[in-house]
């Protein structure tokens, strides 16, 4: 049986990468960059490379805000997703621009690698950000000092003692 919490987790979860792809959809739209496309060596122009790594940061950024600690391995998905759905449109194109051809699935499985890297380090960085915390949650958050059990300073039992 699913848990209220577990499926709560769950929406939140899916909200967050559904931002991250609506992210960086309109950092395409934004840029007028299609990372699919290629049209010769002006196609690696500072726009595509920001489109490359910016916008999937931004988008992983996004995702660690909304979803919180684990945002990390969410942010992995939105970058692939938009990616993945982008292809499909440009591959069910009849007529594709002039002078621009569809990049071969090899090359365009490097880009979508770079791209899912990129929201990966969004990602670190919006835990960083938004949650103070990256790693193992600090001792002195998890653990109470030993003279505070012994001394009798808090309410709470000692562990093994009868109260």
């Amino acid at each position: 049986m699913i848990k209220f919490r577990q499926l709560q987790g769950a929406v939140w979860a899916i909200f967050a990468v559904f931002t991250g792809v609506v992210v960086i959809n309109a950092g395409d739209r934004l840029l007028g960059i299609r990372l699919e496309y290629f049209s010769g060596i002006s196609t690696f122009n500072p726009l595509w490379i920001a489109d490359l790594t910016l916008v999937p940061i931004a988008a992983g950024i996004a995702v660690s805000f909304i979803f919180g600690l684990g945002g990390k391995i969410l942010a992995h998905f939105p970058p692939l997703i938009a990616r993945l759905l982008s292809y499909a449109e440009l591959t069910n194109l009849d007529v594709l621009p002039h002078n621009v051809s569809l990049l071969p699935m090899g090359y365009w499985g490097f880009i979508v690698v770079v791209v899912i890297e990129a929201g990966a380090i969004g990602g670190v960085l919006g835990e960083i950000m938004f949650k103070k915390i990256y790693g193992r949650t600090p001792k002195h958050l998890l653990y109470r000092d030993r003279k505070s059990r012994h001394d009798g300073a808090t309410n709470s039992p000692v562990p093994g003692s009868k109260k």
